[in-house]
C-alpha cells in the first residue's frame, strides 16, 4: 500500500474512533465514565431500575435487548438443552454440563486446603474464604475439620 492510500485509510478509519475513545460520558450518579452515550443510557438503568425490553411471551423485562433476546430462546423448544438423565431443559451447554453433575456426584473442584470436593467451581471459592478468615495455619487446620468434617483426600 502507497504511503497516500495509507495516509486516506488512517484518514477515514482510524483518527475519527481515536477521537471516539478520547471523549467520555460521565454518570451523574455514581461518575462512572463511558465511552459513547449509548452506553450511558444502557448504565443508567442500573441505577433507575428501568427494564425497557418486555418478552411477549411472558411479559419478563429486561434491562438490555442482549438478555431479552437470551431469554425468548428459553420459550423455544430448539433453544433449550435437555438434560439426558432428567429431561430438565436449561438455557446453555454450559448451564447442562454442570447441572449433570447433580447426577453423576461428580465432584471436580477439590479445596487444596482440607481436601473437601464441589460441584461448582464458584462454591468451593466460597469455601476457600472460610479459610481464609480462619487465621492462623493451625487455627486454620482445626477450623477446616469443624467445617469440612472429613480427612484430605488422597
Amino acid at each position: 500500500m502507497c504511503s497516500w492510500a495509507l495516509r486516506d485509510h488512517q484518514r477515514k478509519h482510524c483518527r475519527p474512533q481515536a477521537r471516539r475513545q478520547r471523549r467520555r460520558f460521565p454518570c451523574a450518579d455514581c461518575g462512572k465514565q463511558l465511552s459513547s452515550n449509548a452506553a450511558l443510557v444502557a448504565h443508567r438503568r442500573i441505577h433507575t431500575g428501568e427494564r425497557p425490553y418486555g418478552c411477549p411471551d411472558c411479559g419478563k423485562r429486561f434491562m438490555a435487548s442482549k438478555s431479552l433476546g437470551k431469554h425468548r430462546k428459553s420459550h423455544s423448544e430448539d433453544g433449550f438443552f435437555a438434560c439426558p438423565d432428567c429431561g430438565k431443559k436449561l438455557t446453555s451447554k454450559a448451564t447442562l454440563l454442570s447441572h449433570r453433575r447433580i447426577h453423576s456426584g461428580e465432584r471436580p473442584f477439590a479445596c487444596p486446603d482440607c481436601g473437601k470436593r464441589f460441584m461448582a467451581n464458584k462454591s468451593l471459592s466460597k469455601h476457600r474464604k472460610s479459610h481464609a478468615t480462619a487465621g492462623s495455619t493451625a487455627a486454620n487446620a482445626a477450623h477446616a475439620g469443624q467445617l469440612c468434617n472429613r480427612t484430605p483426600e488422597p
